[in-house]
């Protein structure tokens, strides 16, 4: 059986919010990212509530807007930022309430992909390239005993929405 609640758990880059939009849209669920549910609550963006509150208080409001988000939608899709199941026992919550699939990908790809995208991300900016590098590394290594906590693990280089659903459903199958 399919589970209700469905998150995509993995580093900034790893396209957990493009992946989940289009896996919601197969199965036929509501999808929500949960930075973008904090920006429109809190009435910034996320590198503003950072620069502005720090990142503590941005870690207490994504724990209370977790919750919310897992009591609201029932049946979802939830792309979560790549801190979140990190801090304040959240991967807890995350694995009682739904199917948690990792996105993995190596820090050299994830490097690439950030460098190349438009959306500058508040903790890498400010860095060269090689300290970015070097940040992604140590970052991943650190929050990955979190990320391999999933009940899924799949590989996030050439991943489609079709590849996410399959692996889901063979997961779905077996338990």
């Amino acid at each position: 059986m399919l589970s209700d609640k469905i998150f995509l758990i993995g580093f900034m880059g790893s396209g957990k919010s493009t992946h989940g939009k289009k896996l919601a849209k197969l199965l036929n669920k509501p999808f929500i990212d949960l930075d973008n549910y904090i920006e429109k609550k809190e009435e910034m963006t996320v590198d503003q509530i950072f620069t502005t509150k720090g990142e503590e208080y941005f870690r207490e409001k994504e724990s209370e807007y977790l919750k919310q988000v897992i009591a609201r939608y029932p049946q979802s899709v939830i792309s979560l930022g790549g801190g979140t199941p990190c801090f304040n026992n959240n991967i807890t919550q995350i694995l009682k309430t739904g199917t948690a699939i990792y996105i993995e990908m190596p820090a050299d790809s994830l490097h690439y992909r950030l460098t190349q995208s438009e959306n500058k991300r508040p903790l890498l900016k400010d860095k060269s390239l090689e300290e970015g590098l070097e940040f992604i590394k140590d970052l991943l290594r650190r929050r990955e005993q979190f990320y391999l906590q999933a009940q899924l693990t799949i590989n996030g280089i050439n991943l489609t929405a079709e590849k996410l659903k399959e692996a889901l459903s063979l997961y779905s199958a077996s338990h």
